[in-house]
């Protein structure tokens, strides 16, 4: 079986100041990782092998810690823009989160029109969480109809951050942002409900990209934003497999919590239990020799 591919990108001088993203450098770091992760020989062909000019994409962020710790509209939008250009109506592609209120406060202009990429939260008028509770394993939630009706794939975009509970919060956690009572699900680190719930239909069926923000990581007291173990990284991570990025993922966090001399998420009795679970579900890998990381710089 063939091993799942990780592509890591780095882009100096993506972030030049807190808060700014050097677009030339953001859209270089795209088209290498997306050419990497798929072998394409050129960026749109990468985009179109995951992804059809009849598909309705959502990209769905993580707007819970503001400004300072979301993808911002800089990162996502010109996501949405390279989906167009190799052939997905912009009309089709949303970006979207729980509320519209955290949305603005993270930064971003919505738009629901029916021209340009869309912009909004499951709160918005004609949105909303499905009436009929979908009950998986564990699992008992209410879930957008965002997810549920309005997109036929799934792009994971969230920052790379440590987690009081779960450990770590990254792609597949990410989709907590998708039920309607995400709080009922953070005991015993999460575990095994981050896996049990991506392994939902709504969700596993239609996600096809997990792509980790890692241009500043959250690498100690997440997930909310804490300067002092912020880490500026530079970097993006690709995988079509979503338990491997996220296994990745929690190893820089681990890599710079050692820098700092922290302990680690084991030691601190907290490891993201979840990723194995997930990994024991048949939903990706998270062992060494299946897992084939690639790190290139732009």
């Amino acid at each position: 079986m063939a091993a799942s591919k990780v592509i890591i990108v780095r882009g100096s001088g993506v972030r030049p100041r807190p808060g700014e993203t050097n677009r030339t450098v953001l859209l270089r770091m795209y088209e290498h990782g997306i050419r990497l992760l798929t072998g394409q020989a050129d960026p749109a062909s990468g985009w179109r092998s995951l992804f059809s000019p009849s598909d309705r994409v959502g990209i769905k962020i993580n707007t819970i810690a503001g400004r300072e710790l979301t993808t911002p509209p800089d990162v996502s939008l010109p996501l949405a823009n390279l989906l167009a250009q190799a052939g997905l109506k912009e009309k089709n592609i949303i970006i979207w989160d729980r509320t519209n209120r955290e949305l603005r406060n993270a930064g971003y202009l919505l738009n629901i029109e029916n021209s340009g990429v869309k912009v909004f939260g499951t709160d918005t008028a004609g949105a909303g969480y499905e009436a009929e509770n979908i009950v998986h394993f564990n699992i008992g939630s209410l879930f957008s109809t965002i997810q549920s009706d309005l997109v036929t794939a799934s792009i994971s975009l969230a920052v790379l951050k440590d987690h009081g509970m779960a450990g770590v919060t990254a792609g597949m956690k990410n989709y907590f942002g998708a039920i309607h009572n995400p709080n009922k699900y953070h005991d015993t680190h999460c575990d095994p409900f981050v896996a049990e719930l991506f392994d939902a239909p709504r969700i596993r069926t239609k996600h096809r990209l997990t792509i980790l923000d890692a241009l500043t990581v959250q690498f100690h007291r997440g997930p909310s934003y804490h300067a002092r173990w912020a880490e500026l990284f530079e970097g993006l991570i690709f995988s079509t497999d979503p338990v491997a990025a996220d296994q990745v993922g929690w190893q820089i966090i681990e890599k710079l919590r050692r820098g700092k001399s922290l302990p680690s998420l084991e030691e601190e009795r907290r490891p993201p239990l979840y990723i194995q679970t997930a990994a024991r579900m048949g939903l990706g890998k998270t062992a060494a020799a299946d897992i084939q990381i690639i790190e290139e710089a732009v």
